[in-house]
């Protein structure tokens, strides 16, 4: 099976072509005889009922500096495409949501992954909500008396932005930390989002972990340590990874949140597991099957691929 593959992505340029899931993604892809069409966000068009992009063919390989060669820029019809990669970072803002809106109208004639629709409606801090007995005490706000509140039934507790990711603008407040207020009129001085709070885990000293599921089923997982005097994990921000093993209670997870990761076309999911607990469903952009791969030599990007051609072949 040879597809036609379109994959929206920030400028290929910048990334870490050792760390990049989609770069791995896009070489499984170009081994397994697909041809690429590379383009950023800003150059999807909709234009009188026809899903456009303006990019490139490209041509990759793993060689640090020169990993990709660009063809002729073009025009095209993304209905005319086999399957379209929905891969830009977060943050998960209006032009994100635009994009999903934008895609969701190639199907069913073009296999969008992971399926936008579900994307716009499953971002990573809240479809856990949808599993409270797997997860620990949430809150999701925007009044200061409520955060104030949960605070002082949790004590520890990590505060972050609603649409955030890669780590940024993640604290911990201790029980006896006077920051809250500081902090909650700087986040509402630049967004009208809501904030959420969860309970502080110890356990995440040792690690998040990230587990990585192909089409509702677990297949590894990869621990992220923070660095010494760091609460945050992500590799963005200094967690250091290191190789670990799924276990009963990571399982457990899987087998309840994967089938409804399926049922919605969420073909490549990350989640984050800390001591047990689930904190994070991430599904637009996630990380970590370079570093599966390097330690447990799982191919996850083999794996997400036959899932594709089995959608494709129906």
């Amino acid at each position: 099976m040879r597809l036609k593959v379109a994959i929206q992505m920030d400028p290929i340029a910048a990334i870490d072509i050792n760390a990049d899931s989609t770069f791995r993604i896009a070489i499984e892809a170009q081994e397994r005889g697909h041809s690429l069409f590379y383009y950023t966000p800003d150059r999807l068009i909709w234009r009188e009922g026809r899903v456009l992009a303006r990019g490139w063919p490209i041509t990759l390989r793993r060689v640090k500096g020169d990993h990709f060669t660009l063809g002729a820029e073009a025009e095209v019809d993304l209905s005319e495409w086999d399957v379209v990669w929905l891969r830009q970072d977060p943050p998960f803002d209006m032009g994100y949501i635009t994009t999903t809106h934008i895609l969701e109208r190639l199907s069913p004639g073009t296999l969008v992954v992971n399926d936008p629709f579900w994307v716009r409606n499953f971002p990573e801090k809240l479809l856990v909500l949808n599993f409270l007995d797997l997860t620990p005490p949430t809150l999701i706000a925007r009044d200061l008396a409520a955060i104030r509140a949960f605070k002082q039934a949790h004590g520890d507790i990590i505060l972050k932005p609603l649409y955030g990711n890669g780590g940024a603008g993640v604290f911990k407040l201790a029980h006896g930390d006077q920051n809250l207020s500081a902090l909650y009129e700087l986040f509402t001085s630049i967004s009208r989002e809501p904030l959420i709070c969860q309970k502080y885990l110890p356990a995440v000293e040792k690690g998040d972990k990230r587990v990585i599921l192909v089409d509702g089923e677990a297949v590894g997982a990869i621990n992220r340590v923070p660095q010494p005097g760091e609460t945050r994990s992500n590799m963005h921000v200094g967690g250091r990874p290191e190789p670990t093993a799924l276990d009963a209670r990571d399982r457990e997870i899987a087998a309840r949140i994967g089938p409804l990761l399926r049922e919605k076309g969420q073909i490549f999911v990350g989640i984050d597991v800390i001591g047990g607990w689930l904190t994070e469903i991430n599904v637009t952009s996630p990380t970590g099957i370079q570093e599966l791969e390097r330690f447990d030599g799982i191919n996850a990007a083999r794996l997400i691929w036959e899932a594709i051609e089995r959608r494709r072949r129906g």
